[in-house]
């Protein structure tokens, strides 16, 4: 009975055998399962992080967490087993949280604070949009001054 155990790779270590599709030259299909996953990567919406996942990011408990969800700060998404699922931006948002907090701020004072900030910072997207798109051209002549 002598079978031959092979060792575990190393931490970190790829299992994928050949060459790995997302390397340079290997270009990913427009309609391929691996660009859509790839893009969710991208959308700081996309709920890609566990409760367990985000709090050890955060350095911050489950619990913690949780109370942001009471406050209506934050409302994470669910997977289908009804776990919290977590996006980058809420994360951002717990993170702010946490640093209100750790000043000595109350919850519902900072969640209020977080609220206003993030409404603020929205306006000021827009404002910044709508005055771009309005510009007048530097091309187009002016009143004529007589």
């Amino acid at each position: 009975m002598n079978k031959e155990v092979k060792p575990a790779p190393a931490p970190g270590a790829s299992r994928r055998r050949g060459p790995c599709p997302f390397e340079r030259g290997h270009p990913i299909p427009e309609d391929s399962p691996d660009r859509r996953a790839a893009g969710k990567l991208d959308d700081e919406d996309y709920p890609a992080y566990s409760m367990g996942h985000a709090a050890e990011i955060l350095g911050v408990t489950q619990a913690f967490l949780r109370s942001l969800d009471a406050a209506k700060l934050l409302t994470p998404g669910r997977s289908e087993g009804g776990h919290r699922r977590y996006s980058r931006y809420q994360l951002r948002l717990a993170a702010r949280a946490r640093e209100l907090i750790d000043q000595g701020t109350a919850l519902d004072s900072a969640c209020r604070i977080i609220i206003l900030e993030d409404q603020l910072a929205e306006a000021r997207r827009i404002n910044a949009e709508l005055q771009h798109t309005h510009r007048p051209k530097s091309d187009q002549p002016g009143p004529a001054s007589g």
